[in-house]
């Protein structure tokens, strides 16, 4: 009996004490600075594909990234604007091709992970070194966005899909998102003004304006030949009578 209490008591000792040397990871906050324009330079690994690039981010939603390597995605671009996709390859649209799917999901992800961490007062997660470690759930799976001692966006990963992006030479593009979003729409109504003030100057208000005529003139153009065709038969008839007359007092006369 003493034996098994002994080795009971060892047991729960050992536990303790690797329980305590273990480190908890405490939560902690910091500077949230992905809710800015930058670029940057990513390396992107998904599953078996791995490939470089030049990754901007110009605002919420809106983001492009334009492929260096591997050869089957070298030059081609991406553009993702309100829940948009366009390809291009060299100023030439098209749609997305087969061997971008993959990317195209994780960007996806991505872009849904940044923004929603983005527009968080500051950023909490767990420490790792000099990085924190910003951890999520997106209906693709879970997440880890990690970032630096400023804020700004290290990495992420996708351990369930086997995705990881990693972020060099990161610098922020002039402007803010708040501008770049202040902008795009200042554009869309100018654009939506300039429409509407061109269709109503150009709308013509009637018949006779897209004809070229004014209405005064279309009423003058039709009383003329009224006119015209009275007076032309009754100077017919008048010469009509004459030209009867004139025979009878001949042929009376011989």
């Amino acid at each position: 009996m003493k034996r098994l209490i002994s080795f009971a008591v060892m047991v729960i000792t050992a536990v303790v004490f690797f329980s305590c040397s273990t480190p908890l990871k405490n939560e902690t906050s910091r500077k949230n600075g992905l809710n800015c324009a930058f670029q940057a330079s990513v390396n992107v690994t998904i599953d078996k594909l791995n490939g470089d690039g030049v990754l901007k981010r110009f605002g919420d939603g809106v983001w492009d990234i334009e492929f260096e390597s591997p050869n089957t995605l070298s030059g081609v671009k991406l553009e993702f604007s309100g829940g948009n996709v366009t390809a291009s390859y060299k100023g030439l649209n098209f749609s997305v091709p087969q061997s971008a799917l993959p990317v195209k999901a994780m960007m996806l992800n991505l872009i849904e992970a940044v923004d929603t961490n983005a527009r968080l007062e500051e950023l909490k997660g767990n420490e790792n070194g000099d990085m924190l470690e910003v951890s999520g759930i997106l209906e693709g799976g879970d997440y880890i966005i990690s970032v630096s001692k400023d804020g700004k966006l290290s990495s992420f990963e996708m351990e369930n899909n086997k995705l990881k992006i990693v972020f060099t030479d990161m610098k922020e593009i002039e402007g803010t998102t708040e501008q770049v979003q202040t902008t795009t729409e200042s554009v869309t109504e100018t654009a939506t003004e300039v429409t509407s003030e061109t269709d109503e100057s150009t709308k013509p208000a009637s018949f006779a304006e897209a004809m070229g005529i004014s209405e005064e003139n279309e009423e003058e153009t039709a009383e003329y030949p009224e006119t015209d065709a009275e007076e032309t038969v009754e100077i017919f008839d008048e010469e009509a009578e004459q030209t009867v007359e004139i025979p009878e007092e001949e042929e009376a006369e011989y």
